[in-house]
Parts: structure tokens; sequence; C-alpha cells
């Protein structure tokens, strides 16, 4: 573990750089990875159905 002492712009170009370094595959992966993670650390008590009650479709003609 490495302990670095930088300001809050270094820090945040250096994240940016190790972010784009990742492939678009890897990027998407990371995504649906932290996705899943905030879905099990934080559930929904509302089912799919109670959620999508109130919500309504606009169809094109």
């Amino acid at each position: 573990m490495e302990i670095r002492f930088l300001t809050k712009e270094e820090s945040n170009k250096i994240r940016e750089q190790e972010f784009l370094l990742l492939s678009p595959a890897d990027r998407l992966m990371g995504f649906l990875a932290l996705s899943r993670k905030i879905l099990r650390d934080f559930p929904s008590e509302s089912t799919f159905e109670e959620r999508s009650k109130s919500n309504f479709v606009l169809i094109k003609k």
C-alpha cells in the first residue's frame, strides 16, 4: 500500500490518467461492478412492478 500526499488537482489528474488507460470494455465492467455493489449495499424495498405503476409510456405515431 502506498500513501501519497497530493493536492486535489494532482489526485484528480492521476485518477483521470489511470481511467483513460483502461480499455472501453474495462470501463464498462468497472461501471457494472460498481452498480451491482450499490444495489447490493442499498437495496430497494419496492419491487419493479410497484415502481413502474406510476410510470407511463409515450408512443410516437
